[in-house]
């Protein structure tokens, strides 16, 4: 069967004063077009996962983009049989991914620097970075989803929610001194604000990236080189392959 449903997945972090009005209007549009999925907007950004017809999913997108804070998002498409979202929820949070960190502000902040996946994974085949110096790949997920596969040798913490990587590192930022480390995520969203934190904690020699849209854009870009398993996503396709198709539901 070929796949119907467009599914997309973005984020961006931009100060949004206006986010309690933006809600009525995207939920309006998304339903006015039956897309399914999750819009969170905050006073720091946007994040969402939509699906639909492939048409619906990009007029909406087309729109959004006519706000120029949210210009050129490129989100990151995949595609299935099913559309994988019960309903529509468009909400108004505190944070878009919350990590309970109020000096964090991404929207507010220089971004820490982005390694692209082609880089990532160069620097993996060679075993260094450019300069020769040790790599650390850091899984900034929760165990669950780390369970599901993850970079080969990965810094994997057990967290169990997001709010907890801060204490995490804490206690662990000493393993992580004279490294050179890329933080990775699922879309890039929880790596951009745990690169800022890494950052502010392991001092300004601190040699911190984070992978540039996360797993799912490793995957579109250069396959499933030095990853094992698959990638947990929050729809009922559950598991993506690095072909980005559904692998089947987790045995969890």
């Amino acid at each position: 069967m070929n796949p119907s449903t467009l599914n997309i997945s973005t984020y961006r972090f931009v100060a949004l004063p206006d986010a309690a009005d933006l809600v009525p209007l995207l939920k309006a549009r998304a339903e006015s077009l039956a897309l399914k999925g999750t819009v969170l907007v905050a006073e720091e950004g946007i994040n969402l996962f939509l699906a639909g017809a492939p048409e619906a999913v990009r007029q909406w997108v087309a729109q959004l983009e006519t706000d120029e804070r949210f210009a050129a998002m490129a989100p990151k498409e995949s595609w299935s049989e099913h559309q994988p979202f019960k309903r529509l929820k468009v909400k108004l949070k505190r944070e878009i991914i919350r990590m309970d960190r109020p000096t964090i502000r991404p929207d507010r902040s220089p971004r820490a620097p982005a390694l692209p996946a082609a880089t990532l994974k160069r620097w993996l085949d060679q075993g260094h970075d450019d300069a020769g110096r040790p790599i650390k790949v850091l899984d900034t997920r929760n165990a669950f989803e780390v369970d599901a596969g993850a970079f080969e040798h990965c810094v994997d913490w057990r967290i169990h929610k997001f709010t907890e990587f801060p204490a995490a590192l804490a206690e662990h930022g000493a393993e992580l001194q004279g490294q050179t480390v890329v933080s990775y995520c699922t879309g890039g969203i929880r790596c951009e604000k745990a690169a800022l934190l890494l950052q502010e904690e392991l001092g300004p020699e601190a040699r911190v990236y984070q992978l540039e849209g996360g797993i799912l854009k490793y995957f579109e870009e250069v396959g499933g080189a030095h990853y094992r398993g698959h990638c947990f996503v929050f729809d009922e396709r559950e598991l993506l392959d690095p072909g980005l198709q559904a692998a089947g539901p987790t045995s969890n």
